[in-house]
């Protein structure tokens, strides 16, 4: 039986993704030679990434001006690239989770940072009318925080540009990407396998910080290298290619977000109404991706007994994060509704013993 997989990242991806790279694993394209095992520089291979550049277009609808490209080094090498790339003297960054905050702490290597956060109410809500300071170079945010569960659900009308780490949300929704200057996000949630980071920048927007980018940190390196200037992660470019095929064959990101509404309302709806459990994010805020919950006070001691429950229900990755415990289940695009029913079945049945 297949597991209930609400691992928050490296996450479920869906079958025909994992299914497609499988058979690639074993024999790329029909060459006899495991994608593992391709050269980069094969025709057959760059046909994999200019596809895959092509797909993320359409899949977001993205203007022109934009380029996509591919890195490692995960979101957090993000952290410092953007800053590195665009802060001249003062950035604006909305510090709303762990992953926020650490973007802002790389960014203070670069620059003056002025931020708003919800820290002191330990990031339990996205802060809301607060103004945004037109002498910054960009404004940073944070669209989901997978730890504490909150999600910033609109795009941003700025005054200057918005910079996004989408890591655990990108393709849920709608982004209008012409209001944002650079979208990036590690891929192990929404998109593809660990190994691959995804960059959308406006191209206007490169080339005027002073200080000298290590070739290997410059955008317009990777850029003008077509994301091939050294060698890329090719199995994870691949497997997001094959996602972004499944996210086009099943409807697109207005349908990724219909199904993100009706699972996400789903849980939380038990959550509210279960005498065991309480949410840990403010009406307004609460994520689609990470819903977030613990125990109620009087019953704190049964949060293994919970675990140990659902796990003998063929359930995975429930446990909340090590800094804030409780429980997390990460509803991504591939996660079918039925593991929602199985889980939201899992907590009343658990109620009902208790």
């Amino acid at each position: 039986m297949a597991k209930h997989n609400f691992f928050a990242g490296p996450s479920i991806l869906p079958d025909y993704t994992v299914e497609e790279t499988a058979k690639a694993l074993k024999d790329f394209n029909g060459t006899g030679i495991s994608l593992m095992c391709m050269s980069h520089r094969d025709k057959s291979f760059d046909a994999v990434m200019n596809k895959t550049v092509e797909l993320f277009k359409q899949v977001l609808d993205i203007p022109a001006g934009y380029s996509v490209i591919f890195l490692g080094g995960g979101a957090s090498l993000q952290f410092a690239m953007v800053p590195m790339n665009l802060l001249r003297t003062k950035a604006f960054y909305l510090n709303t989770g762990t992953w926020a905050n650490k973007a802002e702490k790389e960014a203070k290597l670069f620059g003056e940072v002025v931020e708003v956060s919800s820290k002191p109410d330990n990031y339990t809500y996205i802060p809301k009318g607060f103004q945004i300071p037109t002498d910054c170079d960009y404004m940073h945010i944070t669209t989901n925080n997978t730890i504490f569960g909150t999600e910033i659900l609109e795009d941003f009308n700025s005054p200057i540009p918005v910079v996004a780490d989408t890591s655990s949300d990108i393709f849920s929704r709608p982004l209008d990407v012409s209001k944002y200057g650079l979208i990036y996000g590690g891929a192990q949630k929404n998109l593809s396998c660990a190994g691959v980071t995804f960059v959308i920048v406006k191209d206007e927007l490169l080339g005027k910080v002073d200080r000298p980018i290590p070739t290997m940190l410059n955008y317009k390196t990777h850029i003008d290298g077509n994301s091939m200037f050294n060698t890329p992660p090719v199995v994870p470019i691949f497997a997001a290619m094959k996602t972004l095929e499944w996210i086009i064959n099943e409807g697109g990101v207005k349908e990724m977000e219909r199904r993100a509404i009706i699972k996400s309302t789903k849980l939380y709806e038990e959550i509210d109404r279960n005498k065991l459990f309480k949410g840990t994010v403010q009406a307004g805020s609460r994520s689609r991706m990470s819903v977030c919950f613990v125990m109620n006070e009087e019953y704190k001691d049964l949060e293994p007994k919970f675990l140990d429950f659902v796990k003998g229900r063929d359930m995975v990755g429930l446990k909340g994060h090590r800094s804030v415990g409780g429980f997390r289940a990460s509803l991504y695009n591939a996660l079918p509704e039925a593991s929602v029913d199985a889980l939201v079945q899992a907590m009343q049945d658990f109620e009902k013993q208790n």
